[in-house]
Formats: structure tokens, sequence, C-alpha cells
């Protein structure tokens, strides 16, 4: 039913991963193979190629659907119907950004100080096209193939890149005077497939699938019984997604009581709850949360 598209590069194994959480475990021959195939009857065919190449192909009906940047999107301008957003990238779940860099001793603090005539180098030249343009500012823009940062000063005055942390800007010796546009990774879909129900409707399980690893992440399902004495005092450490789930115990033994938290804060919360009054206390992953 659905043509599926999926970045490889930078992307390509945090996507792995995040499809095999969702139970789309994706089978390819190789790591240098293009084609793949998930074994769920909703997905037909599976490529493997460059997130830069993903919204046309997708806007031209190549595929149904595709996992790319907002960065790419913006920088193709292709016609695609976006499904919302994925919040996952290949270091962390925060954006990318797509940045104005120059070097650290470099005396232009915004892009507004910069020449005319500037010379940038960018692997996303009609994006800083447009950017320097609704500026009004003259750029001397040469696409970048890579290792953009180390173009500056010699070849550039400035740079237009992506970052996900800063650290290897910094590491090159870079500062960031601008920021054209935060990028998440996106769903996409070809318009007309988009349109189509029985399409739509298999692209928004899919959907639901991914979000629902997406949401589980760094959280955590804890588990607890808690005397009845004790429970208005146990429910109040409790930050939880909406109210705990709280059941009476056989025999009137007290309660149970489950709900899911924040793991970054488990460490705390656990001891808190046993000083409380709490016993029995489980701490059980979680493979997807859906609403």
């Amino acid at each position: 039913m659905l043509r599926v598209v999926l970045p490889k590069g930078s992307l390509e194994k945090a996507t792995f991963e995040l499809f095999e959480s969702a139970d789309l475990r994706i089978q390819r021959d190789s790591a240098v193979q293009y084609r793949a195939s998930i074994d769920d009857p909703r997905v037909v065919d599976v490529r493997i190629l460059r997130p830069q190449e993903i919204p046309v192909y997708v806007a031209e009906g190549l595929f149904d659907l595709g996992i790319t940047g907002r960065d790419w999107i913006a920088e193709t301008g292709a016609e695609v119907e976006s499904l919302g957003e994925l919040r996952y990238s290949k270091v962390t779940s925060n954006p990318v950004r797509i940045i104005v860099a120059v070097p650290a001793d470099s005396p232009y603090e915004s892009v507004r100080d910069l020449p005319q005539g500037v010379r940038v180098s960018s692997e996303y030249p009609e994006l800083t096209r447009r950017f320097f343009a609704e500026r009004g500012i003259e750029a001397d823009i040469k696409l970048s193939y890579g290792a953009t940062e180390a173009k500056v000063p010699d070849i550039v005055d400035c740079i237009v890149d992506i970052t996900e942390t800063g650290s290897a800007l910094r590491a090159a010796g870079l500062k960031i005077i601008d920021t054209i546009l935060v990028s998440y990774t996106e769903m996409i879909a070809n318009p007309a497939a988009a349109a189509d129900p029985t399409k739509a409707h298999a692209m928004r399980q899919l959907r639901t699938l991914l979000e629902g690893v997406l949401d589980a992440r760094g959280k955590v399902l804890v588990k607890l019984n808690v005397p009845a004495d004790r429970l208005d005092a146990v429910i109040g450490l409790l930050p939880s997604m909406k109210s705990p789930t709280v059941n009476e115990l056989h025999g009137g033994a007290g309660y149970a009581v489950e709900s899911v938290v924040e793991k970054r804060t488990i460490n705390v919360l656990i001891p808190a709850l046993s000083d409380a009054g709490a016993t029995d206390i489980l701490e059980l992953s979680i493979a997807k949360i859906v609403p």
C-alpha cells in the first residue's frame, strides 16, 4: 500500500532504532543497501535515500510517505503535506538549527552587521539566498559539499550550517550570530496519497506507533502498594501524565497505585515514596504511550 522513503546518513541509525521500537523493523541485506522492507501489511516498499532528496521525491509521487528534516523541506521548497514532527535527531530529542556563524574573534555580532557582498558557504544555498535577500544583504553564496566550518575565514567570511549542540562550531573557533531555521525531523506525505482515505488511514496508524515510542522515551511506570492512612501523602509525591491510577487491594489491605513518571526523577522519587509509606515499589520500562 505505502511506498516509504527513509533518511540515509546522520539520521539513519536513529530512524532504524525508532522503527524497531515501534515494531516496524526495517530489514535489508546489508548496511549499504538502498532497498529495504518492513514486515507490515501497510508497507509495500522501503527505500533509504539522502534526506536532501526525500522532499522532492515525495512531492513528485515516487513515494507516498517520507521522513526528512524541516530544513530540507524548506531548502527544496517541495510541495508536500506535513503529518507532524517526530522529535528525534541523531544525538538528542532536541531540534537542529540552521545558523549563521563567523570566526569567534570577528567583530560581527549579527547578520545585519555583515557587509554587502559577504562571502557565504552553505549546504543550503536556496535557504541562505532567501534569508540574506529578505534582509537586504547581497551575498556571494558558494555551495558547500561538506566540512563547511573549515572554510572560514580563508575562503568565505561566514557560513550557514547545521548544528545540534554547537560543540563542533565552538571547536572550530566559530560563533553563532543568527538562527535561520529550527528543524525537527518530520513525517511528510505526497498530497495525492494523503488525500486517499485508505493510504491516509495507514499513515496515521504508522505515525501513532512512532509517536507512541517517542512519547515513552524517558518515562517509566511506577507501581506500588500503600496503606489507606498514607495514600494522600504518597499521591502528593507522584507526578503523573494524568491522575495516578488507584485501586483498592483485596480485603481492604490498602491501595495499589500506578503512575507514569519521568525516568530522570526516579532516583529521588522512589526513596521519597518509601519514606512516605509505600511498599512493593516496582519500576517498569514502557515501550509506547498512546493517548
